[in-house]
């Protein structure tokens, strides 16, 4: 398969995770389809080929609709390929990814209870008796910038504070593979920043494989080791793999002002945007068969 590169040239393969680095999640010729009504299907996702080396952040970009999420709940177990394979550290996926850690966009803290509890309640599920819980929950809502803020209710808490105890709802149990969808996608543009700072430090302290999806080609570019984009849908590919050869630590709010930056971007953009500009248009003939 030929692809577009960040310098403008083509190759025939996709790139791979960096020699050596393990692969955490492989998603081979990963094919997904719904059922319709009167036995028909619609094609979602179409032969999806993907490399997650462990400790790589791998962010995913493509027009609304075009499949992303998909692809990203395939590598959580919740969805089963119509064709296709996903192996996660080598493992055939059957079931959940016990593996991974999934951020989604949406909050799913329980109004109930304090963000304190909030944090612990996924250590207590696995056995880890509450008081230690408790006290390792306490170490990660400082570590996000919330010790003051432990006995407060999610309803007291702002966007980007929910987010806060969401990310570190997923952290404590120390998954090896984080999955994202969209997970700064309600903030406004301020809190973003300071979100993707803070992902950006607590990944370069311990870190995972990650998988993020996002419309943001911005925030893509200032977090991740590698950009993958998708056509748009339905079936939707994967059409181009660009590595983001910027030094880290980043600080992801002047690395945007960096020349190099605005030619990945650029470079880009140069493909994304024939795929929006597909994604309202009409439906391709053969999608609902």
């Amino acid at each position: 398969m030929t692809t577009e590169t960040a310098t403008g040239g083509t190759e025939t393969k996709f790139r791979q995770p960096p020699a050596g680095s393990g692969i955490a999640v492989d998603l081979d010729g990963v094919t997904i389809d719904f059922a319709l009504a009167a036995g028909r299907s619609f094609q979602a996702v179409a032969r999806a080929d993907l490399k997650v080396g462990d400790q790589e952040f791998v962010a995913i970009i493509g027009p609304t609709g075009c499949g992303k999420s998909t692809l990203l709940n395939a590598g959580a177990g919740l969805l089963v390929p119509s064709a296709g394979s996903v192996r996660v550290f080598g493992a055939p996926l059957r079931g959940l990814n016990r593996q991974a850690g999934y951020l989604f966009q949406q909050d799913a803290l329980m109004p109930w209870k304090t963000a304190l509890d909030n944090v612990a309640i996924g250590l207590e599920v696995a056995g880890v008796p509450s008081s230690e819980a408790k006290e390792r929950a306490r170490a990660w809502l400082g570590r996000v910038g919330l010790a003051a803020f432990c006995e407060r209710y999610p309803h007291m808490l702002s966007g980007g504070q929910k987010k806060r105890v969401a990310l570190a709802q997923v952290l404590i149990r120390d998954p090896k593979i984080i999955l994202m969808d969209e997970p700064f996608g309600p903030l406004d543009a301020q809190t973003r920043l300071i979100m993707g700072g803070l992902l950006l430090k607590l990944w370069s302290d311990d870190r995972k494989a990650v998988m993020f999806v996002t419309h943001d080609l911005e925030e893509a570019i200032a977090l991740a080791d590698r950009v993958v984009v998708m056509s748009a849908g339905p079936s939707a590919r994967i059409i181009g793999d660009f590595p983001i050869p910027l030094a880290r630590p980043r600080d992801i709010s002047e690395i945007r002002l960096e020349p190099r930056f605005q030619e990945l971007h650029r470079d880009i953009w140069h493909m994304l945007k024939k795929e929006v500009l597909k994604a309202y248009g009409e439906i391709e003939e053969g999608a609902i068969r």
